[in-house]
């Protein structure tokens, strides 16, 4: 089937539209924007010695595993002895953001990927690691858990991601 010009920009600009979510970074940014208390995950010093401190307990997840910190104070990440004092309180938050016009109100219809490091975090941190399905569209935003998703999932797509 030929498209004709008109019908070929539009599906461009709408194929455009879901890859402009760069890898959810975008919707990521747009949640902490909403969220008084959230912080962008910590880089580099800061990062380390919150999984650091998270493994000096007995926790071992990976960066990739949370997007953004829900703090009840400041916290100085480059602080060894503030971070081991304030663990207890940090709600790691993993972000899910839709830009897709067929997800409805509570998040029905909203097809995503819960990686291996995600459900791994949410074991070992148990209530201390939250989901946030972000609607980029609306500004719904659901404060969820990997139990909670898996409990209302229709549909699974297990996969293998690799890296060559």
């Amino acid at each position: 089937m030929l498209l004709n010009p008109i019908e070929v920009i539009a599906a461009k600009r709408a194929h455009l539209a879901r890859l402009a979510n760069e890898g959810g970074a975008l919707g990521e940014q747009h949640a902490l924007l909403v969220m008084d208390r959230w912080i962008a995950r910590p880089k580099g010093s800061g990062l380390r010695i919150l999984l650091e401190e998270l493994a000096a307990d007995g926790i071992k997840i990976r960066a990739s595993s949370f997007d953004a910190l829900a703090l009840s104070t400041t916290i100085d990440f480059s602080d060894r002895g503030e971070v081991r004092l304030r663990l207890p309180e940090i709600t790691f938050i993993e972000i899910k953001s839709a830009n897709q016009p067929r997800v409805q109100p509570g998040f029905k219809g909203f097809f995503f990927a819960i990686t291996e490091s995600e459900i791994a975090a949410s074991e070992q941190l148990g209530q201390r690691h939250r989901v946030a399905l972000f609607n980029k569209i609306t500004g719904e935003l659901l404060l969820t858990s990997v139990p909670e998703i898996i409990s209302r999932t229709k549909s699974m797509n297990w996969q293998l991601s690799v890296q060559l």
